[in-house]
C-alpha cells in the first residue's frame, strides 16, 4: 500500500496501476470492497485505466451501488476493447451481466453473459469460461428453469476444479445447492452448501461465506426447522454489514423476517421486512423488493388490514411485470382474492 501511495503522490501511473491492480485482487477476495474502491479511485486520479475502472466497478457492485458500478464497467469495457484485450473484455462483460442480474434484469444479463462466453473460449480463458457458465446458470435459476441452470453449473464445476479456482468452485457448489432447493430436494441442497462453506472460509471469502450461511438457513427454514434456520441467518447478517454487501443484507433481513413470520411473531417480522425494503430500493433490486412487499402484504392481510395489503400487492404486481418475474400470475391472483375478500367484508358490514 505504501508503494501505491507513493506512486500516486509522485504521479507515476505505471507503478500505481500495477501495484494497485495486484493489491485490489487480494482485497476483493477478502471482501474489502470499500478499500478497493478507495484504491481504484486513487489510481484513477492519474488518468483513465481499464483495470482501475474494473476493480472500482466490482467494489461498487458489492456495496450496493449498481448504477455507479455499471458506469465504471462500461469505461473498463471501452478501454479493453480499444487495446484488443479480449480476456478482460470477456471478464467485464460477465460482470456487467452480473450487475443486471442483481437488478432483476435477467434477460439483459443473459445477453451480456452470452457475449462473454465465446470470447472466453476463443482466448482459452478457462477460469472466465467457468465463471460465465456459472452466471448463465444463475439466470436460468432465477427464471425457474432449474434443469437448464443445472446443466450450466455442471459444465462450470469441473473447469473450476481443473484451474484451481476454489472461490469459483464454492460459488458453483452454492448454485447447484440452490437448484436442488428449488426442486424441493433440500437434503441434497444442504449437502452442496456444506461442501461450499469450508472452502469459502479456507480462502477467506467473507461475502461468499455469508451467502452460504444464508442459503443453509433457507434450507432449514424450508424444512420447517425455524429455530435451526435463525442462527445461520444471524451469522450471515453481521458479515454482510462488515463487507458492505447491501443487497445480501436486505435478503438476510427478509429471511429473518420470514422466520419470525412463520413463528407467528408478526411485529418482529414486519420490523425486519421494513428494514430490508429501503435497502432493496436503494440497490435497485426490484425482484427482491417485490418479495419483501409481498411478505409485508401477507402480514397486513393476516391482521385484517386489507387496504394496506392491497396497496402493497399492487406494487408487487407492477414490479413483477417490470422484471418478468415468474410469480406474476400467482401474485395477481392473490391480489384479486384479497380484493374479493375486502368486497365481501364491506358487503357484510
Amino acid at each position: 500500500m505504501e508503494v501505491h501511495r507513493l506512486a500516486v503522490a509522485g504521479r507515476d501511473p505505471v507503478i500505481a496501476r500495477r501495484v494497485g491492480g495486484r493489491v485490489a485482487r487480494v482485497w476483493l477476495l477478502r471482501s474489502r470492497f470499500a478499500d478497493v474502491a478507495a484504491l481504484a479511485n486513487a489510481t484513477l486520479t492519474l488518468g483513465p485505466d481499464a483495470g482501475a475502472f474494473y476493480d472500482l466497478g466490482w467494489a461498487l457492485s458489492f456495496t450496493g451501488q449498481p448504477r455507479h458500478a455499471l458506469a465504471s464497467y462500461e469505461q473498463a469495457l471501452r478501454l479493453y476493447r480499444e487495446v484488443g484485450d479480449h480476456g478482460n473484455e470477456a471478464a467485464t462483460l460477465t460482470n456487467i451481466g452480473g450487475v443486471y442480474e442483481g437488478l432483476g434484469g435477467w434477460q439483459r444479463a443473459l445477453t451480456y453473459f452470452q457475449q462473454a462466453l465465446p470470447i472466453t473460449r476463443e482466448v482459452g480463458y478457462r477460469a472466465g469460461e467457468a465463471t460465465t457458465l456459472n452466471n448463465i446458470g444463475l439466470v436460468y435459476n432465477r427464471l425457474g428453469d432449474w434443469q437448464r441452470a443445472l446443466a450450466y453449473y455442471q459444465q462450470a464445476l469441473p473447469i473450476q476444479r481443473e484451474v484451481g479456482d476454489r472461490a469459483g468452485e464454492a460459488a458453483t457448489l452454492n448454485n447447484i445447492g440452490r437448484v436442488y432447493d428449488g426442486l424441493g430436494d433440500r437434503q441434497q441442497a444442504l449437502a452442496y452448501y456444506q461442501q461450499a462453506l469450508p472452502i469459502l472460509r479456507e480462502v477467506g471469502y467473507r461475502a461468499g461465506e455469508a451467502i452460504t450461511l444464508n442459503n443453509i438457513g433457507g434450507v432449514y427454514d424450508g424444512l420447517g426447522d425455524r429455530e435451526q434456520a435463525l442462527p445461520y441467518f444471524q451469522q450471515a447478517l453481521p458479515i454482510q454489514r462488515e463487507v458492505g454487501d447491501r443487497a445480501g443484507e436486505a435478503g438476510t433481513l427478509n429471511n429473518i423476517g420470514a422466520v419470525y413470520d412463520g413463528l407467528g411473531d408478526w411485529q418482529r417480522a414486519l420490523t425486519c421486512y421494513q428494514q430490508a425494503l429501503p435497502i432493496r430500493r436503494e440497490v435497485g433490486d426490484r425482484a427482491g423488493e417485490a418479495i419483501t412487499r409481498y411478505n409485508i402484504a401477507m402480514i397486513h392481510q393476516a391482521e385484517g388490514n386489507l387496504d394496506r395489503a392491497i396497496s402493497e400487492l399492487e406494487l408487487v404486481v407492477d414490479l413483477d411485470r417490470q422484471v418478468g418475474h415468474p410469480d406474476l400470475a400467482a401474485d395477481t391472483a392473490t391480489l384479486e382474492e384479497i380484493r374479493q375478500e375486502r368486497a365481501e367484508t364491506r358487503k357484510a358490514t
